[in-house]
């Protein structure tokens, strides 16, 4: 879709959703995809740590990401003393600054391999981007990520100006990014009474931490992640004791009211549809505005993967993010 082009009346379209609409070339990828991605051990099997070091090392199926030439890590002080790391690349002259948040399920994933992600969005909008390096499960449970995250956003919008030139500020991430850049706005929101987001950009987050329908009647083995794996993740950054349902975990329960613009992406496929259904619906019914952009037959990280469907869906959040801070 063009940066011109408005979204859909009612992105809700019933043929979305049927198989004839997934094509020929999205079914071929993503049974490449599929076998690519379980052909090693489970996380859970070999452990949260060995799992990350053999991604890191890059005997994962797919080469390590590129460095960006421009990027650096800064370290800030985050709540009791901890330091958070935020990856960081940068424009000469920065029209706003996009904080970040990488997928992984709470578990893995890190902020130093989203720099061509980043130059992506540099190139696009003209933004200075910071990923967080939030701490992990299972070493570092709710609500550690959470207030890594926090402490990102605070320090962002007291220093944007000086370290940027800018105080625009917007937000984002994927999957379990998604899950913590909602909970972020409602946590600057509700403790701080920051509402000064211009824009969200919240992809396949996982707002409902009980599980809705389609994560539970997802199979236990699906493209990437499926119910086994969502119950894995959640036993691990999830403590014996939380509500599951508790907004600052699950933000589809949370008062909605005051959100920033949003765009919602999602494939057909993945076993977090429902959430973003659900997300995008009460973030409507909150008064905020809002858009739904549907990929037929896309699974769970399908545009952070080279999958058919990625390059349309990141220039579409690309062309969002550009317009909130033009």
């Amino acid at each position: 879709m063009s940066e011109a082009t408005p979204a859909k009346s009612n992105p809700l379209d019933p043929a979305v959703f049927k198989p004839a609409a997934i094509s020929a070339e999205t079914l071929a990828a993503n049974e490449a995809f599929r076998k690519a991605m379980s052909a090693g051990p489970d996380w859970w099997d070999i452990g949260a740590p060995a799992f990350r070091e053999a991604a890191a090392s890059g005997r994962g199926p797919f080469p390590l990401p590129e460095k960006s030439p421009r990027g650096r890590t800064i370290e800030i002080e985050g709540k009791g003393g901890h330091k958070v790391a935020l990856r960081v690349v940068a424009p000469e002259h920065a029209k706003g600054i996009y904080l970040h948040f990488h997928g992984g399920g709470l578990v893995l994933g890190s902020a130093m391999t989203h720099d061509m992600m980043m130059e992506r969005i540099i190139a696009s909008t003209g933004m200075a981007c910071a990923s967080v390096e939030y701490r992990l499960a299972p070493e570092n449970p709710y609500p550690a990520a959470w207030d890594d995250g926090e402490s990102a956003a605070l320090w962002l919008i007291k220093n944007g100006k000086k370290e940027f030139g800018t105080e625009v500020m917007t937000i984002g991430g994927e999957s379990a990014g998604a899950t913590l850049a909602a909970a972020i706005l409602l946590r600057m929101r509700d403790r701080h009474g920051y509402t000064g987001f211009r824009a969200a950009n919240l992809s396949y987050g996982n707002y409902d931490s009980s599980m809705t329908p389609s994560q539970m009647l997802s199979p236990d083995r699906g493209i990437l992640v499926g119910k086994l794996s969502i119950q894995k993740f959640r036993e691990a950054y999830l403590p014996k004791g939380v509500d599951p349902r508790n907004p600052d975990v699950s933000a589809l329960y949370a008062d909605l009211k005051d959100m920033p613009r949003a765009i919602f992406t999602i494939g057909t496929v993945d076993p977090l549809l429902d959430d973003t259904l659900f997300m995008y619906s009460r973030w409507i019914a909150a008064g905020n505005e809002a858009e739904l952009a549907i990929y037929p037959g896309a699974p769970h990280a399908f545009n952070v993967f080279p999958l058919p469907q990625a390059p349309e869906a990141n220039a579409r959040i690309d062309a969002f993010l550009k317009r909130a801070v033009s």
